[in-house]
Formats: structure tokens, C-alpha cells, sequence
């Protein structure tokens, strides 16, 4: 990331970090044969060099290049027929809160491995009340370093949000009783390395040992043609070729795998073998997986008998990685979030717990209804053909472990997927024969997107095998992500289902209070009911039955704060009688949030469990009154993922 985004906002920390890694040698030449190319495609005509920090056994700088897919400069409008650099959309940050101050509040809740800043908003009404005081949403997106649709969906939703805020009803309301936290950029580190570099990796650029040879990150890809892109390498070997021209496609573009020694192709990922291993760029920058990183059902990489569940990109430990632990400490400290989609491409696919086991083995069936019923609604909005749990629906019994979904749900207690957007362009099967493949894959480019996404094969120096071609599918802009050109109808639709999702949270409204006499005694003394009542106008129950099981949420709680004024002798003259007592609080042992109601008041509280959606709750309190006439007070609601609800005030008077 460059430094041009600086604000009285945030403070952008950059950390520049200077090493001296050892770099092997081939890599070594094959860079400095790079320099005297032409610039890349779309680049800017001047070279330079990309540095990721860290220490590595291979190379740490790769040529800098400007993707004809990327927006690199923040414009006057944000569209979405580019993609947009991390310093675009942090400037388009910036500007809304400069534009919006009474609906955005941008702030820093990470640093990332190399120091930049990892940015969020806050969209709500501050006038309606605080962020933390409404039922909430988060979605973010740029986890994986190369899956940045999720982010251009963030954004878009943004944009959405705060462009119809009063104008359209129904975004109004929103933003006036929900709020709904944005981090478009999880992992800034990897964004960056991947729109400003040919290079791509799964998530952090903390330096890995991907292939367990002892050494770090010591063989990336080599874009030998300095056109930007790192494409299928191939060369002629008619001994132990495993590949021929696809026979079905007469251009002759795409090729068929056929059985050792049939073929008259070997094929790899465009580069060089640096560390002589006889693999090709099996062990690149980074390698972890922040989507493995989270603390539930987590596994390390290598474990010590042999036969127990290990994962791959774990991580040192649960939450190892500042991007992901940015996520989780944001999350618990904010309880009022109930919604979270964390996106990634491609499958696509709307993607929920479990990742370890069945859905009906594990979870509460009133919470799996709820996910069920997202499925079936993100599947009309988005047209997704694919909806379903992790381990089954998505991996056919084979288990994730250390996933998002999965510390959402166990951990958190709240609704939360990690859904997959773009096809990688299997979206019609041309030739009827109930696949999609390379083929009907080709077809679509031909037909729908100009033939662009699509290299052909030109023919490269290589240093070692010699002459070979590079050629074939863009990875980063028509596998991994949409072609620019295509980008928007896939974000849109995704953030309509986000906001769909998060127009299902709980409201809490009040309903009429009540007040009858029930008794009188000889002793002028009274008994009057009190009866508070309010409404969940939402969908969603207050709390998921998992939220209850692990405290991740308290009950609803009605709070009375009584007006003593007109006290008798110095007494109250009222006693409120079968009250609760308080939930203790001893340091170290949890209970209760501070609640915010004034300590210097008496004050009534009582448990109210959890409201389902479009039910009433009632609580019922006896006060018993001592030669008094009259009592005024006022009622709170406050419940973890509902909301708040102050001052609702109330008279008991013998005069009614």
C-alpha cells in the first residue's frame, strides 16, 4: 500500500522492515533478465519493485505492475466495473465519513503483519442512538489474498447504503435502528502483493515453509514473460507427456490429461524451479490461512502420532495471525453483532457450519431452521445453485478445521457464513452434456466476454527446459475473480443477500404497560401489578439457542428505576415485593455488563429469557404501597443482540 492515505481519522502505521534474505541464484538471474523486458501491459512505464517484508530463503522484491483490471487512483465516483486498490477504497473510506459524519465512523481495529492499517466503518444512525446499543451486522471481505470480490461486494454495499439513506424507506430504517460494521480489506498485506504484483497467495505474507524442506518461502512464481500474469507453462515431451490438445476445441487452445507417456505436453505453473526440488513454485509468499487460523475446533499442521487431524495453513496457534485476531477481539467486545458473512470465491456457493461434522449431528434444530432458511433465501437473491453446511454440502465429509463458520457459530453463538462468490466461469453448459468444464468455459469468454479471458499460447526462453509457451486462463481475473466487465452483477447480488440477512435482526419495540390495584389491606397498605411488556418486531429470535449455551448473550432484562420523590418519614414507602435479586459480579468470574442506568436511584430488574421473533414478552412486578399515593418511575429493556430500550416511563396512583 502506498502512503497517500492519511487522515484525522486514522493514523495509518507503516512499518518498513529491511532484510537481507539469502536469495537463490536462478531467481536472482531471472529477475535481472526481467528488468530488460518491455513494461507490462497496462503498467506504468517506469520500473519498480514490490518488497514484502520478512525473512525468506527466496526472493522478497518482485517488478511492480498496474493490472488493466485495477483502479490504482481514487476518481470522483466509486463504480464497479474495476477492481480497486487498497488506497482507493481506504480513500473512499475517508470520504464517507467525511460526507456522512452523522452516519460513518472509520477506525483502525488492526495492524497487519507488514504494518498497514486494517480499517473499518461503522454505517448507523449516531443520532437514533450508539452502534453498540442496536442489533448488528458485519461483513468483510479480502481474507484470501487473491479472493478480492468479497471486498468489492463490501464496498458496494456501502456505497448502496449510504447513497439511498433518505431516499429509499427501507434502507432509512435500517441504518436508524440496526447498525452494520464494514471491514472490506481483512487482509491489506496480501491485497496489495496481489493487484500490485504477478504474484498471488492464500492469505498472510508472514513467510511459511510450504513444502517442509526446512526453507522459507525460497520458490515463487516466475512471470518469465513480464506480462503480469503467472499462466500455464507447458513444453513439449512426447516420453512422458500427460497432455494434448483438447480434441473438442478447434482452435486448439485448450488441452486434455490422457495417461503418462500418451501426451506430447508437460504441463506447470509459469515459473522456474528455484530450489531444485523438482517442483515448480510449490513454495511461494505466505502460505497461511487465516480462514484456519480461529480458535474453534482448531488443528495444527503437524502433530506428533501420526494418526491424528492435522490442517493445513493453521497457523502457529488459534488466532496466531494479527488479521485474524483483529476479527474475534472486535467480535467479543461486540456482542450486538448477530450477522456475518466473511466472502471469498469461487464456487460459488452460500457456505455455513459445520466444517467437522452433519449439520443435524451437532447443531440445535431451531438454529439449523434459521441457517436453512438463509440458505433457500440467498439462493433466490443471488442465483446460486449451491447452499449448504462445510463439511457435507461443500466438502462431502471431509473436514475444515480452524474455520470462520465454525467459530461463529460454537463460539459465537450467531449466524454466520463464509460465502463464495464468482463461477470461475462455469456458467453454461453449452454442449448439454451436464458438465461444465474448460470447454463451455471457453465458449463463455468467446461469447460473453470477448475472448479476453484467455491467453494464447506464445512461446518463452526458459532457463532450464528452454523453449516453452505460456498460455491459458487469467487467474486472477476470470478464474478467481470476474473479469472487471462482470464484476458488478456478482457483488450486487451478494450484498442484496447481506442485506437481506441483516433486515431479519431482532427489533425490540414497547407495547402499552399496565397498572391494576390487586389488593388493599387494613393496614393502609396496597398492592398494585405492574406489567411491562415489549415486542420483538424482527424475525430473528433475540438470541440463537447456542448464544444462550455458551453466554455469549445475557437474557432480555427489564430494569425499573423508581422516582423516590413524595417518600414517607423518610422511608420509600413501597416495597417491590418477589423481587429478583441482581446477577452477582465477583473479578474474574463474569456476569452482567454495565447497563448504563444510574446507581444513585433504586432500581428493579428482572430476567425476561429470550423473545422469538414477533412475540411479546411480559414481566410482571407487585409493588406494595405504605401509606403512599402515588409512584412514577421508568423502564429499560436491554437485551445483547436486541437492542436497547430506555425511559419508558410509567405512574402507579390509587387515583387510577
Amino acid at each position: 500500500m502506498g502512503n497517500s492515505v492519511i487522515s484525522n481519522h486514522i493514523r495509518i502505521k507503516m512499518r518498513k522492515i529491511c532484510f537481507c534474505p539469502t536469495i537463490l541464484l536462478i531467481s536472482s538471474i531471472l529477475y535481472g533478465q526481467q528488468g530488460n523486458q518491455s513494461p507490462t501491459p497496462g503498467s506504468a512505464s517506469e520500473k519498480k519493485n514490490y518488497t514484502v517484508s520478512g525473512f525468506r530463503h527466496g526472493i522478497s522484491f518482485f517488478p511492480e505492475i498496474r493490472l488493466l483490471h485495477v483502479q490504482y487512483e481514487a476518481g470522483d465516483s466509486l463504480t464497479f466495473d474495476k477492481y480497486h486498490s487498497t488506497d482507493v477504497i481506504y480513500s473512499w473510506l475517508e470520504r464517507w465519513a467525511d460526507d456522512f459524519p452523522e452516519l460513518v465512523e472509520l477506525y483502525e481495529v488492526g495492524i497487519s503483519f507488514e504494518g498497514r492499517s486494517i480499517l473499518q466503518i461503522t454505517i448507523t444512525n449516531k443520532k437514533t442512538g450508539k452502534d453498540t446499543d442496536k442489533p448488528a451486522a458485519f461483513f468483510e471481505g479480502g481474507r484470501h489474498s487473491g479472493e478480492v470480490t468479497g471486498t468489492e461486494s463490501v464496498m458496494w454495499l456501502a456505497k448502496y447504503l449510504l447513497e439511498r439513506y433518505g431516499k429509499d424507506p427501507d434502507v432509512t430504517y435500517l441504518i436508524d435502528t440496526k447498525t452494520i460494521y464494514l471491514r472490506p480489506v481483512n487482509n491489506p498485506d496480501g491485497h496489495n502483493l496481489y493487484l500490485r504484483t504477478a504474484q498471488s497467495n492464500r492469505s498472510t505474507v508472514r513467510p511459511e515453509d510450504n513444502d517442509n524442506d526446512g526453507l522459507l518461502d525460497e520458490d515463487a512464481p516466475d512471470d518469465l514473460d513480464s506480462d503480469g500474469l503467472i499462466l500455464t507453462m507447458r513444453w513439449k515431451d512426447e516420453k512422458k507427456g500427460t497432455f494434448i490438445p483438447d480434441p473438442r476445441d478447434s482452435t486448439g487452445r485448450i488441452m486434455k490429461r490422457v495417461p503418462a507417456g500418451q501426451g506430447i505436453y508437460l504441463t506447470a505453473s509459469e515459473g522456474v524451479d528455484n530450489d531444485g526440488d523438482g517442483r515448480i513454485n510449490e513454495d511461494g509468499i505466505g502460505g497461511l490461512d487465516l480462514h484456519r487460523n480461529y480458535p474453534e475446533n482448531w488443528r495444527p499442521q503437524n502433530e506428533a502420532t501420526g494418526r491424528g487431524f492435522t490442517q493445513g495453513g493453521a497457523g502457529e496457534y488459534p488466532l496466531s495471525e494479527t488479521e485474524t485476531r483483529a476479527v474475534v477481539t472486535f467480535l467479543l467486545s461486540h456482542p450486538n453483532v448477530y450477522m456475518v458473512n466473511s466472502m471469498d470465491t469461487s464456487v460459488p456457493m452460500h457456505l455455513r457450519p459445520p466444517s467437522t461434522s452433519p449439520s443435524e449431528e451437532r447443531m440445535f434444530p431451531e438454529d439449523l431452521k434459521w441457517y436453512k432458511t438463509f440458505d433457500e433465501l440467498g439462493k433466490k437473491i443471488t442465483g446460486y445453485e449451491r447452499a449448504g453446511d462445510v463439511y457435507n454440502d461443500y466438502g462431502g465429509g471431509s473436514p475444515l478445521f480452524g474455520h470462520g463458520p465454525d467459530f461463529g457459530y460454537w463460539y459465537f453463538g450467531a449466524i454466520w457464513y463464509g460465502d463464495e462468490i464468482w463461477s470461475g466461469a462455469r456458467n453454461k453448459d453449452y454442449n448439454g452434456d451436464g458438465v461444465m468444464d474448460q470447454l463451455d468455459v471457453l465458449k463463455w469468454d468467446d461469447e460473453e466476454n470477448d475472448s479476453l479471458g484467455f491467453s494464447d499460447w506464445k512461446p518463452v526462453k526458459h532457463p532450464v527446459y528452454g523453449e516453452v509457451e505460456t498460455g491459458g486462463f487469467d487467474p486472477k481475473f476470470f478464474s478467481q475473480n470476474p473479469p472487471s466487465r462482470h464484476l458488478e452483477p456478482w457483488v450486487k447480488n451478494q450484498a442484496l443477500f447481506n442485506l437481506e440477512m441483516a433486515k431479519h435482526l431482532p427489533e425490540l419495540a414497547w407495547e402499552p404497560f399496565e397498572v391494576k390495584k390487586v389488593k388493599s389491606y387494613k393496614s393502609d397498605s396496597t398492592d398494585y401489578q405492574l406489567k411491562i411488556s415489549f415486542r420483538n418486531k424482527g424475525k430473528l429470535p433475540t438470541a440463537l439457542k447456542q448464544a444462550h449455551l455458551v453466554k455469549i448473550v445475557n437474557e432480555d432484562r427489564i430494569v425499573l428505576d423508581f422516582d423516590t420523590t413524595g417518600s414517607v418519614n423518610g422511608k420509600p414507602g413501597y416495597k417491590v415485593i418477589s423481587e429478583e435479586k441482581p446477577a452477582t459480579s465477583r473479578p474474574g468470574r463474569g456476569g452482567y455488563g454495565d447497563m448504563e442506568r444510574p446507581v444513585q436511584r433504586p432500581v428493579v430488574s428482572r430476567n425476561a429469557g429470550y423473545t422469538q421473533g414477533g412475540a411479546v414478552t411480559t414481566a410482571v412486578f407487585l409493588i406494595r404501597f405504605y401509606n403512599r399515593t402515588e409512584l412514577k418511575g421508568k423502564a429499560s429493556l436491554y437485551s445483547t443482540r436486541g437492542g436497547v430500550l430506555k425511559d419508558k416511563e410509567f405512574n402507579i396512583s390509587s387515583n387510577k
